[in-house]
């Protein structure tokens, strides 16, 4: 059987329905929810490897919102973008065509990737996606940026044009 992308996305917001058109942000926290082999990751969790620049855990954190997100919120500090609507490509596409399309290198297959958005559905299925594509060790952060915000993370701001945003 052939593994799609769609299979990973959430049939929650309903036929001829997008996400944007008023549809509930929901997310789970549940591990029967989560990608096979993903690691969960926690508010303190991150804030401590956020705070930890020098460490020597190389996690490299990955927003998966839209640009127009990040500059409406900021993001995790650190994190680098990769939106979901482009992840399937540039999970497949050189090296070069990655740091052309983003303006920084593609993160190696064997650095640990942790994805968030906005309440964790998106990041599951970029984990999913990353995953399939040769990354194993992949992390989703089922609160995403609602439980940043709400537990009053850091943020790093996003200016607008900024390519590595």
């Amino acid at each position: 059987m052939a593994w799609t992308a769609p299979s990973l996305l959430p049939t929650a917001w309903g036929k001829g329905q997008s996400r944007s058109a008023g549809a509930v942000r929901w997310y789970s926290g549940s591990s029967e929810n989560q990608v096979p082999g993903s690691r969960i990751w926690g508010f303190d969790e991150i804030k401590a490897l956020v705070e930890k620049k020098d460490s020597k855990e190389k996690v490299i954190i990955v927003d998966v919102r839209e640009p127009s997100e990040l500059l409406d919120t900021g993001k995790i500090p650190g994190a680098i973008n990769i939106p979901i609507t482009s992840a399937v490509q540039s999970f497949h596409i050189s090296d070069e065509d990655f740091e052309d399309m983003y303006g920084y290198s593609r993160p190696p297959k064997d650095a640990p990737l942790l994805f968030y958005c906005k309440a964790g559905v998106r990041a599951k299925a970029a984990a999913g996606l990353a995953q399939h594509a040769g990354w194993e060790s992949v992390g989703e952060y089922p609160g995403s940026w609602l439980d940043w915000d709400k537990n009053k993370g850091p943020v790093e701001v996003v200016k607008p044009g900024k390519k590595d945003n």
